[in-house]
């Protein structure tokens, strides 16, 4: 049985409040259960040194957790003086699955800031905030479309991501922190719409997995991912 009563392939309760921060030109709220995270995106025109007169764009990521996102109060990194190692795989993790599914020639020499900001964690943050990021990347892109500083939709599919494991010898979809911390295995699976992988990330974190674990990791995963674009698009 897990904590919430969920099935093993059943999702967390999933809600999107768009237009959340009405100063970014994209911005959503997005809930997976007790997890939320507010992500926006912020359009500036100019990009990072390495793509100077290359005539395409970039998208970038920051993550942080707010100090009382967790049980007990965490530090703010700025307050520690330097970023971590977990925080830097993220933004990069979130900048890279975005990428992927963005023309960036079609956004022309731009940068679009991705910025995740972890409100309240119960598990699936990265992964909440792979999604959350795609949906204020695409409503900044919608903004920019109208106003004619986009002339063409550079996004070429939608893109999603979840958590899975196997808790107590079964596959399960989308774990809560109670599940996620027991774990035998955990695994954040992005995917575009048209089904393909653009990130698999999986660990034995106490016990080896097979190749039939994988496999039915993956096809509840897929699963999850699918209901979601399904709400995405909606």
């Amino acid at each position: 049985m897990r904590p919430d009563g969920r099935k093993n392939d059943e999702m967390r309760s999933i809600k999107i409040i768009k237009e959340f921060v009405k100063n970014a030109d994209g911005s959503v709220l997005i809930e997976l259960g007790h997890t939320r995270v507010i992500c926006t995106a912020s359009i500036e025109n100019k990009v990072p040194p390495f793509l100077k007169d290359q005539r395409k764009g970039w998208i970038t990521a920051e993550y942080g957790m707010l100090p009382r996102s967790t049980p007990t109060r965490m530090i703010r990194e700025s307050s520690a003086g330097r970023i971590g190692g977990r925080t830097h795989e993220i933004q990069r993790l979130i900048g890279r699955s975005l990428r992927s599914v963005v023309d960036l020639e079609k956004l022309g020499e731009r940068t679009i800031w991705i910025d995740c900001d972890v409100i309240e964690a119960d598990g699936g943050t990265r992964t909440a905030s792979i999604t959350g990021g795609y949906i204020a990347l695409r409503e900044a892109i919608t903004r920019a479309m109208h106003t004619g500083m986009i002339a063409e939709n550079p996004i070429k599919e939608t893109i999603a991501a979840i958590s899975v494991g196997i808790v107590a010898g079964e596959p399960r979809l989308d774990l809560c922190y109670a599940e996620d911390s027991v774990a035998e295995v955990d695994m954040n699976i992005i995917m575009t719409e048209s089904g393909k992988f653009v990130e698999i990330q999986g660990t034995a974190e106490i016990t080896p997995f097979s190749r039939e674990q994988l496999l039915q990791l993956l096809a509840i995963a897929e699963k999850g991912i699918r209901e979601i674009i399904r709400i995405i698009n909606k």
